[in-house]
Order: structure tokens, then C-alpha cells, then sequence
């Protein structure tokens, strides 16, 4: 489901933590050991649904053999009121794996919620969502995921992915010039450059450029940036954007758009579990 990403070492953490060394004492108290029911996943929110098949091998992992109808999928958009997916299985098991499983599609479905508007606030444009590396740690991989299903397109996933040269590389480095040239000299492709003014644009090219993430430029400004490229590389807005700004950014011509609100700020979920 999601490439290079362990599910199985995942959920055994996550339980792990949530368990600790004994267990749901809670439900071992309450709960006869032979007891099953059935419990139905519905959001409460209008959603993009991401992460069901995690919260499916959470319940699986404590119950193999459960029973589990899926009654949406990963990238759907849901209504309010929604089922989202059926379980029937050991009730003691089922408790257990719940808050990790519902934690998990809360966090994700928020970010896949969240891309999808952003998505839809620049639809019929030209523009390309993408997202960031402004992901929590140990949860890129489900993040990016998450953004996916709401539509963006991925960024680099690590440093090694990809090169991008920022503000601080070109003050070490003493100036976007020489910043770019030491990246051709050793070999890299695809170099991506952050410029934050008019000015560093043509020095940028000429040392041979990529890509140009054009940094906190108002609408007005990447115009005239996008102006002065011609069309010579595929450039990024990146900075400042949000649900009232993108539309008016993604008019301006520009290829793609970054936005790491759509990892860094996203609201849960309202998704519940309701058993009966």
C-alpha cells in the first residue's frame, strides 16, 4: 500500500506504546474473554478518507480473525455520517486496538481532508500541488500518503531525494552562483533553487538551474519573475500560501505550489468507533 513503509513494524510500536507491558487492563476487567461484537468506523466530519487499511491491520494485528467490511476507500470523499468500515471480532481484541486505530485515521484523513481543498482551490488552472518535508518525525511516509489521497503530488520523501538549494546553502556558500556551480560540478541533476528576489534569478540560470522555487513572492512579484524565466525551467511558489492565497498563485502561471500547511497544520478527524 505504501512503498518502503513497514505497516507491520508500525503497528506493533504503536500498540506497544499504547499497551505498554500489562496490557488493556481496562478491558481484561470488563470485558469476558470469549465476548465478540460488531463495531462500525464513521466520520462525523465531511472528509477525504485516508488510512483505513492501517486502522484494518491494527484490529488485525490483536484478532487475525476478525472480519472487516470496507465501506469507503482511501482517496474517497465522505459525507458526514459516513461508515467508513464494519469489524466484527473478539470484543476484548477490538478495544484494544481501537485508539491506535482511530488515531491513525483521524491524523491521516485531516491531511488528505485539508490537501483536497487546496486541490479544489486551484482546479482549472495549471498548477500542481505539492507538499513538504514539514512532516512529523517517523511519519513521512503516512503523511505523504495522506496527501496523495487528497490529490497533491509528492515532493522529495528525504535529503537524498532530490537537491534543493535554499537560502542558507547560498549564504554558506556565498552567493546562488557559486551555490549552483559546486552542485554541477559534483554531478547532481534536477537542481532545484530557492530565490527570494528578482535579482538572483539570472545568476541562478546561468549557472545552470533546474528548477526555480520562487520564495514568498506576492502575485505581482511572480509574474514578473515568471517573466524574466520565459518558460526556460519549470518554476515553485513556495511561502505564504493558504486557502485565500493559492487561487490568485496558481493564476500567475507558476508550475507548482508547496504548501506545508497541508502536513504541518492539519486538524484530526472527527471519526469514531461505534460498537453495538
Amino acid at each position: 500500500m505504501i512503498a518502503d513503509f513497514d505497516i507491520d513494524a508500525f503497528v506493533r510500536g504503536t500498540l506497544a506504546e499504547d499497551m505498554g507491558e500489562g496490557g488493556d487492563r481496562t478491558s481484561a476487567a470488563v470485558i469476558p474473554a470469549d465476548a465478540v461484537l460488531t463495531a462500525v468506523m464513521d466520520t462525523r466530519d465531511a472528509v477525504t478518507v485516508a488510512g483505513l487499511p492501517l486502522a484494518a491491520a491494527f484490529f488485525r494485528a490483536l484478532d487475525a480473525d476478525c472480519v472487516i467490511e470496507m465501506l469507503a476507500r482511501d482517496g474517497n470523499k465522505a459525507a458526514a455520517g459516513t461508515a467508513l468500515m464494519r469489524i466484527t471480532g473478539n470484543a476484548r481484541a477490538l478495544l484494544t486496538a481501537e485508539r491506535s486505530a482511530l488515531n491513525t485515521v483521524q491524523h491521516l484523513t485531516g491531511i488528505a481532508t485539508l490537501t483536497r481543498q487546496y486541490v479544489e482551490a486551484i482546479a482549472g488552472t495549471k498548477a500542481i500541488l505539492l507538499d513538504t518535508r514539514k512532516t512529523l518525525p517517523g511519519l513521512r511516509l503516512l503523511e505523504k500518503y495522506a496527501t496523495r489521497m487528497g490529490g497533491a503530488t509528492n515532493h522529495r520523501m528525504r535529503l537524498d531525494d532530490g537537491v534543493m538549494i535554499k537560502d542558507n546553502h547560498i549564504a554558506v556558500a556565498g552567493g546562488v552562483e557559486p551555490a549552483v556551480r559546486a552542485a554541477k560540478a559534483a554531478g547532481l541533476r534536477n537542481v532545484v533553487v530557492e530565490v527570494d528576489s528578482i535579482d538572483q534569478i539570472a545568476p541562478a540560470l546561468a549557472a545552470g538551474a533546474d528548477r526555480l522555487l520562487l520564495d514568498n513572492m506576492p502575485p505581482s512579484l511572480l509574474r514578473a519573475a515568471l517573466k524574466i524565466i520565459g518558460g526556460r525551467v519549470p518554476t515553485e511558489a513556495s511561502g505564504g500560501v493558504n486557502l485565500q492565497t493559492i487561487r490568485a498563485i496558481a493564476e500567475t502561471g507558476v508550475t507548482y505550489i508547496s504548501v506545508g500547511r497541508i502536513t504541518q497544520s492539519a486538524p484530526a478527524a472527527d471519526i469514531g468507533l461505534d460498537f453495538g
